[in-house]
């Protein structure tokens, strides 16, 4: 740098940023810290009473499955039982996703349509918008509690109606956002050669939209079976009714066989899905690369 030339102003320091972060962090910690019903004493006590918890979990998991438990409430049915229920019941909560994610696919994929900003007008757009809003906000169990269980009874169809309305709001949320994103050139191409507005949008935005769409299903299928897996608890449907029975009857073994179920299922699914959705958005060869 030659001496008359002008020297580079320092950039502002970052220190305060740091020092508001850290006291609003500690600030938190100290509400937290404050609260009356939380019982402090008993931490010391956590590791231990981990330990022995997930060793009953582990006894369920790794014991013989032709045995049978000592002091349950059924003991005529042996380990080899509980997992097959396990399955069963793990089994319903895999379908309970499928047709949640599936009414999900079905509604959102058209109302995101007319919740984008380069397909629809704003008066069509605000509704819409506050709809996936409001239907996204409300967990998955409230809506089973509060509306399915009152229509549907004691029933996994009020499961699977719970998780598709909540996943008509997240996938219309990703899906209307990436009919916003997508590149204008095909779409400007069509136009000037003469294309209708649902020609436009059948030949040059849904061609470009699908992959990422289905895309986006597959994940959602994934976080549906683990939010189909706790409706069980409030009747439901899904392996979640074991839970009931793990706390009821303070049954760790079959608290550990349920936890070992649902991540043997979580993890294939999760590994069977990514490979679909890699192969739907890069094709086959690159599948084969990946794979």
């Amino acid at each position: 740098m030659s001496p008359g030339a002008a020297k580079r102003p320092e950039p502002p320091p970052k220190w305060p940023y740091t020092a508001v972060g850290v006291a609003l962090v500690g600030i938190v910690l100290l509400a937290g810290w404050s609260l009356d019903d939380a019982r402090w004493g008993r931490l010391p006590l956590f590791p231990g009473e981990v330990l022995q918890y997930a060793s009953q979990m582990l006894d369920g998991v790794l014991t013989w499955p032709g045995a049978h438990p000592d002091g349950q409430s059924d003991p005529d049915l042996t380990y080899g039982d509980w997992w097959l229920q396990a399955l069963r019941l793990m089994g319903e909560s895999v379908a309970l996703a499928w047709i949640g994610t599936c009414i999900g696919a079905l509604f959102s994929f058209p109302l995101a349509f007319l919740a984008a900003s380069t397909t629809a007008p704003w008066f069509l757009r605000l509704p819409v918008r506050t709809f996936f809003n409001a239907i996204r906000a409300v967990p998955e169990i409230l809506l089973a509690v509060i509306v399915m269980l009152p229509l549907f009874g004691l029933n996994p169809m009020a499961g699977a109606m719970a998780i598709g309305i909540h996943s008509i709001g997240s996938l219309g949320k990703l899906t209307l956002e990436n009919i916003e994103s997508i590149d204008p050139r095909p779409v400007e191409a069509v136009t000037a050669a003469g294309a209708t507005r649902w020609q436009r949008i059948r030949t040059a935005v849904i061609p470009q939209l699908l992959p990422e769409t289905v895309a986006f299903w597959l994940y959602r299928f994934e976080v549906n079976i683990r939010a189909s897996a706790i409706l069980g608890v409030v009747s439901a449907g899904g392996i979640g009714a074991l839970l009931n029975r793990v706390l009821r009857g303070r049954e760790w073994e079959w608290g550990g066989i349920m936890l070992a179920v649902i991540i043997i299922v979580t993890i294939l699914v999760d590994q069977l899905s990514a490979a679909v959705r890699h192969r739907i958005l890069h094709g086959a060869e690159a599948t084969a690369v990946w794979a």
